[in-house]
C-alpha cells in the first residue's frame, strides 16, 4: 500500500461524479504524494475521467461497481444487498491494505453500518464515534464528537470518545496536551445529569487526558476546549444547530444566493474578508474514529472544494496513522484502569 493511498466513492454525494471527479484533480494537484483510487460506475464516469486526463493519470487507478448506495436507502439494505456498490468496495479496499482511507459523501447511516461490518471496531473501542473539526476563536479549530453515531452513551463510551478526540487534535492538528471539556449545561459540577457528571469522574481520573471539566454550547467556538465530547444526540443537534445559524446569517447579508443590494454586497465582501477562515469548505468531512481504518463522510451537498478538503483530511490521517496511534493510546488508558 502506498503510504498517501485513499479510495473515494465517486458516486455518493448528491451530485456524484459532477463533483467528485473533478475534486478529486484539485486534491491531486495539492499533494503530489497522493494516490487516488476511484470507485465506482466506470461506464457512467467515462466521459467525465476523459474529460479530467484521469482515464490514464499515473496516480490514479480506477475500480469499477455495478452498484451505487442510494441517499434514500436503509442501512440493513445496502449493508446485505449491495457489496458490489462503490461504498462497500471502497471500505474493501481499506480493509485488503490497498489503501490508507475511504472518503464517501453518500448515504451517512449506510455508511456508517458498512465501515463497522468490514472494518471493524478497534480493540478497547466499544462503539465508534462521528468528530468533525469547527472553527474556533484565533484560527484555532475544536473537535466535536460524537454527531450522530451513537444516540445513547454510557461514560465508558464518553471517554473513549475523549482519548480518541484526543489522539486526533495531537497527531493531525500538532496539538501538545489538547484540553478535553464535556458539554453540559453549565460549567458547575453539579450541573448536568448523572451521564455527565459520571463521565467527568472517569475523564477527570484518567493520566492520559488534560481533562478541563465542562463547556457549555456557546463556548463551541471560543477555543476554550481543543476536544468537546457529547452522545450523538447532543453532537448532532448542536451541530445542526450551528449550521442553521451560519445559513441564516449567510442569508441575512446576501451571501445565500438571493439577490443583493449595493451595501448588501458590501456587507457580503466585508464578511467574507473578516471571516475567511470560517469558510464551511475548509471544515467538510466527519472522521469515524475507533475502527480498524480510515473513514472520512463528506457532507452529501458538498461542492468540489468542500470534498477535495475532506480527501486531503483522508490523506492527513493516514499520514499521522491514525487508527494505530488511537489503539496504542486506548490500551494504555485500559491498562491503568485495570491497575
Amino acid at each position: 500500500m502506498s503510504a498517501l493511498t485513499v479510495a473515494l466513492d465517486i458516486m455518493g454525494g448528491d451530485n456524484g461524479p459532477s463533483v467528485t471527479v473533478p475534486a478529486s484533480v484539485q486534491a491531486l494537484s495539492l499533494l503530489p504524494r497522493l494516490n487516488l483510487i476511484l470507485v465506482g460506475d466506470l461506464s457512467r464516469c467515462d466521459a467525465l475521467l476523459r474529460q479530467h486526463g484521469l482515464l490514464s493519470h499515473p496516480r490514479v487507478r480506477l475500480l469499477h461497481a455495478s452498484q451505487v448506495v442510494g441517499m434514500g436507502e436503509k442501512p440493513i439494505h445496502a449493508l446485505r444487498h449491495q457489496k458490489d456498490s462503490s461504498m462497500r468496495l471502497a471500505l474493501e479496499l481499506v480493509k485488503s491494505g490497498e489503501a490508507g482511507a475511504c472518503v464517501s459523501a453518500g448515504n451517512t447511516g449506510a455508511l456508517m453500518a458498512m465501515a463497522k461490518c468490514v472494518l471493524k471496531s478497534l480493540p478497547g473501542v466499544d462503539r465508534p464515534a462521528l468528530v468533525k473539526g469547527l472553527p474556533a476563536l484565533g484560527g484555532k479549530r475544536s473537535y466535536l464528537l460524537d454527531l450522530g453515531a451513537n444516540v445513547s452513551c454510557d461514560a465508558d463510551a464518553l471517554l473513549q470518545f475523549a482519548v480518541m478526540g484526543a489522539v486526533l487534535a495531537e497527531r493531525v492538528e500538532g496539538i501538545a496536551h489538547p484540553k478535553v471539556a464535556l458539554l453540559n449545561v453549565g460549567e458547575e459540577e453539579i450541573k448536568g445529569n448523572d451521564l455527565v457528571r459520571h463521565s467527568a469522574e472517569l475523564l477527570g481520573q484518567c493520566p492520559a487526558l488534560n481533562f478541563i471539566g465542562f463547556v457549555e454550547g456557546n463556548e463551541l467556538f471560543s477555543g476554550k476546549a481543543d476536544v468537546i465530547v457529547c452522545d450523538g444526540f447532543v453532537g448532532n443537534v448542536a451541530l445542526k444547530t450551528a449550521e442553521g445559524v451560519a445559513r441564516m446569517m449567510a442569508d441575512a447579508v446576501g451571501m445565500g444566493g438571493r439577490k443583493r443590494t449595493f451595501i448588501g454586497r458590501i456587507a457580503s465582501f466585508l464578511l467574507k474578508q473578516r471571516f475567511s477562515n470560517l469558510n464551511p469548505d475548509q471544515y467538510n468531512g466527519a472522521s469515524l474514529l475507533g475502527l480498524r481504518g480510515i473513514v472520512v463522510k463528506s457532507h452529501g451537498s458538498a461542492n468540489e472544494r468542500a470534498l477535495c478538503h475532506a480527501i486531503l483530511l483522508a490523506a492527513g490521517e493516514v499520514k499521522a496513522q491514525l487508527p494505530a496511534q488511537i489503539a496504542d493510546r486506548l490500551e494504555t488508558v485500559l491498562s491503568d484502569r485495570d491497575q
